[in-house]
């Protein structure tokens, strides 16, 4: 492939999208696109859910149970 014809063909692409960039921006501008901004998703929570405290009761007793089993098995 020649270079300079590639060039030339890819300049003529860049003309042609700039003028649609151009008639895009200009209809924004003016306020007939319709346009309207894509809805933003919630943002997801990071980290640990929140817990009521029935469960953390719940995950206090179960932990008390399982170190008092740690404690009383001898270590191999």
């Amino acid at each position: 492939m020649d270079i300079y014809r590639a060039i030339r063909e890819l300049e003529t692409e860049k003309k042609r999208l700039d003028g649609v960039i151009s008639s895009l921006e200009e209809l924004i501008a003016s306020g007939s696109a319709g346009v309207v901004a894509p809805a933003k998703k919630p943002k997801q929570r990071r980290g640990r859910k929140e817990m009521t405290p029935a469960e953390r009761t719940k995950v206090s007793e179960r932990m008390r149970k399982y170190w008092e089993a740690r404690r009383t098995t001898p270590d191999s």
